[in-house]
């Protein structure tokens, strides 16, 4: 199991914890340190949605202003891969599957 995001992010460390307490092993990829570049965000792309990987609600969207630019799916790939931090945290890739997001109900059924 690998888990992408940043240490900082609460939906980061709320999977970590998750896991942690379900004795999971897993390494963390910190965007901070690992730049994601497009190979690998098409990767995680074949498997989940670009808009469930896009982040549309955080600060990083609203800084650079990008509902201005009204972009397409291959503007957002290009701007995942140049700006990390608009990637929705956290991301996970398990046993072939990506899983995008911090929710305990789905984490529980697909975990335990």
């Amino acid at each position: 199991m690998k888990i992408y995001g940043i240490k900082t992010c609460g939906s980061v460390r709320k999977a970590i914890k998750f896991f942690k307490e379900n004795e999971f092993e897993f390494e963390f990829i910190d965007f901070k340190k690992v730049s994601m570049d497009e190979k690998k965000i098409k990767s995680w792309l074949e498997k989940v949605d670009i808009n469930k990987l896009f982040n549309n609600k955080g600060t990083k969207y609203r800084t650079l202003k990008l509902k201005e630019l009204n972009l397409d799916d291959d503007a957002k790939i290009k701007w995942l891969a140049k700006e990390n931090m608009l990637i929705k945290r956290p991301v996970i890739e398990y046993k072939g599957k990506v899983i995008v997001a911090y929710n305990e109900e789905i984490y529980k059924e697909l975990f335990l």
